[in-house]
């Protein structure tokens, strides 16, 4: 049976997105059937996303990929998630399981009825192991069938402490969400005019709100808010993250969150 995911509230698996109605399709039954193929498929080191471990712990798991294909009534997907091995089983599980049903959002979503492509992004998200947190990034990338001007990034995440096997969620990470939401939106207004958008940043992108800043992986540098195409910027300007300091957070999140979320 397939898991719930909504919105990074129950699980922090979130998707986002700013599809434009640059094109037309069919609407067609939105029903999603049997994915068709699923190959498994394990990146040499070479060609795996940016990977770090902080202890021998850490280094049980590694980290892998499964391409997952096949087609609905309205669309047709060809996309590498990511995927953990090794370790313990639940929290390999519970990761893996994770980025599948995120994945699985994104097929089932509306799309103004649109008929669509998913296939891979242009870059790969961030991949992180430490010693007690498991936390990475899927970006797909989402076009019109037939096409239009161009297509859109989808973005997901998935944080999974390894001492619980479960999801870490924003809610989970803060002592008071509200508070913390605050804050995030303070220290992006604060770092947004040092990236490529500079001071022409889109201030609505960045309200201390759930849905905006649902998107975040951990580091043992800080939080990494990941931002959709147009939230911040426009759409040449690419998907743009950020770092917030752990020790800028530091009074806001939930007591011993940190050392679990740097690690």
């Amino acid at each position: 049976m397939r898991r719930a995911v909504i919105a990074s509230v129950v699980l922090v698996v979130s998707t986002s997105s700013a599809l434009t109605a640059c094109s037309s399709g069919g609407a067609g039954d939105t029903t999603p059937t049997t994915p068709t193929t699923v190959v498994t498929v394990t990146r040499s080191p070479s060609s795996a996303p940016t990977t770090t471990s902080s202890s021998a712990a850490a280094a049980a798991y590694t980290a892998s990929s499964t391409r997952v294909t096949g087609r609905t009534d309205r669309s047709s997907y060809d996309v590498t998630i990511p995927q953990l091995a090794g370790g313990k089983q639940s929290v390999t599980a519970e990761f893996n399981q994770s980025m599948r049903a995120a994945l699985q959002d994104q097929i089932d979503a509306d799309y103004s009825g649109l008929s669509f492509t998913l296939r891979d992004g242009y870059r790969n998200g961030p991949f992180h192991i430490g010693s007690r947190v498991v936390s990475a990034e899927l970006i797909s990338y989402w076009t019109a069938n037939p096409p239009g001007a161009h297509g859109d990034s989808l973005l997901a995440t998935v944080t999974i402490d390894t001492d619980t096997a479960t999801p870490i969620t924003l809610s989970d990470a803060f002592g008071d969400l509200d508070t913390g939401l605050r804050r995030l939106s303070q220290e992006a207004a604060r770092i947004l005019p040092t990236t490529v958008v500079g001071d022409r940043y889109e201030r609505s992108g960045i309200t201390p709100t759930e849905k905006n800043f649902a998107n975040w992986t951990a580091s043992p540098q800080g939080m990494v808010i990941h931002f959709g195409d147009y939230q911040v910027g426009a759409y040449a300007d690419g998907l743009i993250d950020i770092t917030i300091p752990w020790s800028d957070l530091s009074d806001v999140l939930a007591p011993g969150m940190q050392d679990v979320l740097s690690s």
